[in-house]
Parts: structure tokens; C-alpha cells; sequence
């Protein structure tokens, strides 16, 4: 079996690292990762520029690959360019950082994921908790025993469907266990701080907080990391809001004149 390591940090990041490392248990890994860290990249795409590659070799790890693009970019030419042999699963991390909630809108691991799972390949995001916790063993063997059970029932899952996990900055030892869970809401209060460089051009950082949750729900992936579960949150790429398709035709977008 031949497993595709992404992620939106960067091939040398410690994260994707350690669960290439890990995922040569389950199978033969091919690294296919961004030169250079593409965090909240989101689902971009490269079309207007070319995709420089280079192979890199890593003790352990059959083949690499540095790609200067997108984390979407990265899965999209190992599928279908540079892997010998298909490609049985993809797993994007693991993140430095939490992807929970409304995070996934925005996130390259997540979106890294999102390409497998319209690839036909399922596909799994793994995120630490914690930006600061660079602990990333443990969340390795949780990634890799969620692999193991990915693929075991790998149909039974639907087609459109990519796993979000998300683990605790915790040790080992000290997590609860895990939940299937939704998303939840993640909310920032978001600040631009103003700047003016030495030519006198105005540019902006943007800074967020993140605001707790208004509720407690213990089925969001949100309120499960932070009672100490590892969250799993089945996420698809149809964003369809089935549930108030009815609705809207009913309110009469489809009679509009124009």
C-alpha cells in the first residue's frame, strides 16, 4: 500500500516529519509537501505560474518530494505525476495548530485532505492542538491507528467524505479518548495593526484572539479538544446546504425577473 504525507507547514516541519515516519508502519510512504509553509492557504490552486519540484530524500521514506505551490497543488501532482504506484490514502499533517470549527474554510491541511478526498482517495487531516506544543509523537500513533481504521473501511465511507482530526496538547497518557464529532464555531476578534515602512507605504498585520465558545456542546470538535478527546469530524466537500434547498425555492429566487 502506497500512502501520500502532505501538509501546509512545510516538508521540513516537524509535524509531517514524524507521521512520515509513523505511516511507514501501514505502508509505503511517498512526501509530497510545500517548500515553504503555506498555512492558511485554504483550497488554492497554482494556474497562472509554474510548479517548480525537487526530490529530497529522507532516511525511511522512499520518496520525497519539495513542491513550490499550494498544499492542493502538492496532492494533485502526486496522484497524478510523481507517485509510481497509486496512491491508497492521504494524510495532511500534522498541523501545528488546531483546524477546528470554521478553521477548515481556511486551512491547507484541511484543504490538502479535501483534494484526496475529490481524487477518490480517502483522506484524513490531522491537527495538534496547541501552537507552542511541538510534541507531535503521540499524535502520530493517534494518526496512524486512525489510518489503520480508515482504510480497513474504506467503503464505507462515502466518496466526498475526509476525516478532521483534531488532537490534545496533551501526553499520552493524559488524553480522554476520542469522539466523532461537528464542527463547531471557532470566532477570532480580529485586529489589523496599522504599520507605515521606511518609503512611507501603509501595510497591515492582521492579528486574532480567539474568543471561547459561547456554549458548551460536547458534540463539537471544538468543546471535545478541550475536555481532552481526540475529535474526529467527518467533513465533505459539498457545501450545499441541503436542509433549506426547499425553502429557498419556496421563497421564489426561481420566479425572479430580471
Amino acid at each position: 500500500m502506497q500512502i501520500l504525507v502532505t501538509n501546509d507547514d512545510g516538508i521540513m516541519a516537524p509535524g509531517i516529519q514524524a507521521l512520515a515516519r509513523k505511516m511507514t508502519e501501514l505502508g509505503d510512504v511517498i512526501l509530497v509537501a510545500p517548500s515553504e509553509e503555506q498555512s492558511a492557504s485554504g483550497h488554492g490552486i497554482t494556474i497562472l505560474d509554474p510548479i517548480p519540484v525537487k526530490q529530497l530524500s529522507f532516511k525511511g521514506i522512499k520518496e520525497a518530494w519539495a513542491v513550490r505551490g499550494t498544499p492542493a497543488d502538492c496532492v494533485k501532482l502526486a496522484v497524478q505525476e510523481l507517485a509510481k504506484n497509486k496512491c491508497s490514502l492521504v494524510i495532511s499533517g500534522i498541523n501545528n495548530g488546531p483546524n477546528l470549527g470554521t478553521d477548515v474554510l481556511y486551512s491547507g491541511t484541511v484543504s490538502a485532505a479535501i483534494e484526496g478526498a475529490i481524487l477518490g482517495i480517502p483522506s484524513m487531516a490531522v491537527s495538534l492542538g496547541e501552537y507552542d506544543y511541538l510534541e507531535f509523537e503521540t499524535a502520530a500513533e493517534i494518526a496512524l491507528a486512525l489510518a489503520r481504521q480508515l482504510y480497513q473501511n474504506r467503503d464505507g465511507i462515502p466518496h466526498d467524505t475526509l476525516l478532521n482530526v483534531n488532537v490534545p496538547a496533551l501526553k499520552k497518557e493524559q488524553i480522554k479518548g476520542f469522539k466523532v464529532t461537528r464542527l463547531g464555531v471557532r470566532e477570532y476578534e480580529n485586529v489589523f495593526d496599522r504599520r507605515v515602512d521606511p518609503r512611507g507605504n501603509i501595510y497591515y498585520w492582521l492579528k486574532g484572539e480567539i474568543i471561547p465558545p459561547r456554549n458548551h456542546d460536547d458534540e463539537t470538535d471544538v468543546v471535545a479538544v478541550d475536555d481532552g478527546f481526540v475529535s474526529i469530524s467527518p467533513i465533505q466537500f459539498d457545501l450545499t446546504n441541503h436542509r433549506i434547498i426547499s425553502k429557498i425555492k419556496n421563497i421564489g429566487f426561481e420566479d425572479v425577473k430580471f
